[in-house]
C-alpha cells in the first residue's frame, strides 16, 4: 500500500503559520519519509476549498521545496479549462519537478464554478474523456489543431517539452458505478472517496474499473483519499477531531445547500437544530467507517480492509481545521503506520 498527503482545506479555518505554511511543511515530511504523493484540488468562490484554486500553482509551490515526492492535482476540473492550457501547467510542473507531475481530473459538480465555462456544464461528463484525450495526445508531442485570431487555421505544439513520456492521469469519482468503469475504458487511474460510498460499494466499484482496465490493456491504479489523524489512542484523537471535523462537515454541507437553492429554487437555510443532528450523525459514521482516525493499530485494520479491495493507494487529507502542530504530529504516527506496511 502507498501513502501519500492530500490537501482540501477549509479556507474560513484559522491557520497558525500562515495559509499555505501547512502545505509546505507537509510536502518537506512526505519527501523526507518516503511517501508517494502530494495531492492539491482545483477548488473557486467558496471557503470549502478556497485556499486551493489552481493546482499547478500549488504543485509547483511543492516542487520547489522537494526532491522526490510525487505532485498531483486532486483534481484539475476539466471542463473549466482548455486542455492545451492543461497540458502547457502541468508540463511546466513536470520541468519544474523533474518529471513529477500526475492529473485527476473531475468533471465538476457545482454549477457556481463553470462562471469560467457555462457552456460546459451540460456535458462535462462527456468533457472529461475528451480532454484527457486531447492532453495525452499534445503531451505525446504530437500537433493540436487550433484556430488563431484572424481565423486561421494553424497546428500548434507543445512547449516546454514534459520530462514524462505520459503524464500520469486518475479520474476522479464521487462514487458513480459509470465514472469508475469510464476510468478503466480510458486506461486511467481512479481517485474517489468515502464520503457516500462504504468499503463494500467501494469494492463492487473496483471491480467494475477493473475489468474495464483490463480491456483497455491498462494498468489499473485506484487512490482513495481518507481524512486522517492519527494517535497514541482512539480517544484523544476523537476529541481531537470532534469539533474541527464537524465545522468542516458544516462547511461542506453550506456549499451542498447552496447548490441545491439555486437548482431546485429551495431555501438554503437549515435549521441550526436539524444542523447539529445532520453533523453528529456524519461524524459518527464517519469516524467509524469513512476515515482513517485512531491509533497506528486501528490504521492498520482499516488498510488492510482497503488492500483486501484492491486500493493501491491512501491519500490522507491532513488540513480539515486542525492546528498545524497537531496535524504534523499526526504525520509522524502516520509515517510509522507507513512503515509497518511497508515491513
Amino acid at each position: 500500500m502507498k501513502f501519500s498527503i492530500f490537501y482540501f482545506a477549509d479556507g474560513a479555518s484559522a491557520r497558525d503559520g500562515g495559509l499555505y505554511r501547512l502545505l509546505i511543511d507537509g510536502a518537506r515530511f512526505a519527501d523526507a519519509h518516503g511517501f508517494e504523493a502530494v495531492w492539491t484540488p482545483e477548488r473557486h468562490f467558496h471557503s470549502f476549498g478556497g485556499p486551493y484554486a489552481n493546482p499547478s500553482l500549488t504543485s509547483a509551490a511543492v516542487a520547489a521545496v522537494t526532491t522526490r515526492v510525487k505532485v498531483r492535482a486532486g483534481s484539475v476540473v476539466a471542463p473549466l479549462h482548455h486542455p492545451l492550457r492543461i497540458a502547457e501547467e502541468w508540463s511546466m510542473v513536470d520541468n519544474l519537478s523533474g518529471g513529477r507531475a500526475g492529473v485527476a481530473f473531475a468533471p465538476g459538480w457545482n454549477p457556481v464554478d463553470f462562471a469560467f465555462s457555462p457552456q460546459s456544464y451540460a456535458d462535462r461528463a462527456r468533457v472529461v474523456a475528451e480532454t484527457v484525450d486531447q492532453v495525452r495526445s499534445f503531451w505525446a508531442g504530437e500537433p493540436a489543431e487550433v484556430v488563431d485570431g484572424k481565423g486561421q487555421a494553424r497546428q500548434v505544439q507543445l512547449y516546454p517539452r514534459p520530462v514524462q513520456k505520459e503524464l500520469p492521469i486518475w479520474i476522479t469519482s464521487g462514487g458513480s458505478p459509470q465514472t469508475f468503469e469510464t476510468a478503466g475504458r480510458l486506461g486511467a487511474g481512479v481517485l474517489t472517496h468515502l464520503f457516500d460510498q462504504d468499503i463494500d460499494d467501494l469494492a463492487q466499484k473496483i471491480a467494475v474499473y477493473r475489468r474495464a482496465a483490463e480491456a483497455s490493456s491498462a494498468r489499473p491504479n485506484v487512490v482513495v483519499m481518507l481524512h486522517t489523524l492519527l494517535g497514541t489512542s482512539r480517544e484523544e484523537v476523537r476529541s481531537l477531531v470532534q469539533a474541527p471535523m464537524k465545522e468542516y462537515l458544516r462547511s461542506s454541507l453550506d456549499l451542498m445547500s447552496r447548490m441545491s437553492a439555486e437548482d431546485e429554487d429551495l431555501d438554503p437555510a437549515l435549521v441550526e437544530e436539524l444542523m447539529n443532528e445532520l453533523l453528529d450523525q456524519a461524524f459518527e459514521r464517519y469516524f467509524a467507517h469513512g476515515a482513517l482516525f485512531g491509533t497506528v493499530e486501528d490504521g492498520q485494520k482499516r488498510i488492510e480492509e482497503l488492500r483486501a479491495v484492491g486500493v493501491d493507494e491512501v491519500a490522507c487529507l491532513i488540513d480539515f481545521g486542525l492546528p498545524d502542530s497537531t496535524v504534523m504530529e499526526g504525520l509522524r504516527h502516520l509515517r510509522d503506520l507507513k512503515q509497518s506496511c511497508d515491513d
